[in-house]
């Protein structure tokens, strides 16, 4: 008999290639390279647009509906039911060469996404990294000779992006971008919220 290992209880990832096609991503470029005049406060060369709500641009309302059903998707694997989803917040960032994003999540949402408008450098691939608490035990095995599985790997990087195209996560994990090596850098995040979620008629209501 074989041995078997089983990947208990994993988080899912969602990655749907061109989500956005070229005239959309064009438009967004193009309207929002201007307008990401917040700074950040980890990296001089990445600067934030405010908030926006989806109805805020044309542009965004199409991004918006080609992104939901894909939320959609990926609420289904997070709670096992199609449930009625909403984008709340989406916000566009330009990454300057040289700049980076420090590792943080997103909170008071459930499911965060970003849609990369701009060609990404290999080595700016967004990374996913483990909690430091609650999952690991004290003591650890690291060294040249240990080789990373998908149970003892410390992150993840993920696909090389092309414009276009989306990845979904749940917004409790950690995520950073390392430091730019190519061109200016543009992506689109959100965060999006169910409608509600009953527990056996324990039902909390989402705004």
């Amino acid at each position: 008999m074989k041995d078997e290992v089983f990947g208990l209880f994993p988080t899912p990832v969602l990655r749907a290639p061109g989500a956005l096609g070229g005239r959309l991503l064009e438009g967004l470029v193009e309207h929002f390279s201007a307008r990401a005049t917040q700074d950040n406060k980890e990296s001089g060369q990445l600067s934030h647009t405010a908030m926006l709500n989806p109805n805020d641009s044309p542009l965004l309302v199409e991004a918006a509906m080609a992104i939901t059903p894909k939320i959609v998707d990926m609420g289904a694997l997070m709670f096992g039911q199609r449930l009625e989803w909403a984008i709340k917040e989406m916000w566009v960032n330009v990454l300057e060469p040289g700049g980076m994003q420090a590792q943080h999540i997103h909170a008071n949402s459930f499911v965060s996404g970003i849609v990369y408008l701009t060609p990404t450098h290999p080595a700016s691939q967004t990374v996913f990294m483990k909690s430091s608490t609650g999952t690991d035990f004290v003591f650890r095995n690291d060294g040249p000779n240990v080789a990373p599985t998908p149970f003892n790997a410390e992150r993840w990087v993920s696909p090389a992006p092309a414009p276009g195209d989306l990845l979904l996560f749940p917004s409790y994990l950690l995520h950073a971008v390392p430091h730019n090596q190519g061109e200016r850098r543009m992506t689109m995040s959100f965060n999006a919220i169910p409608n509600g979620l009953d527990s056996w008629g324990y039902r909390v209501e989402f705004g």
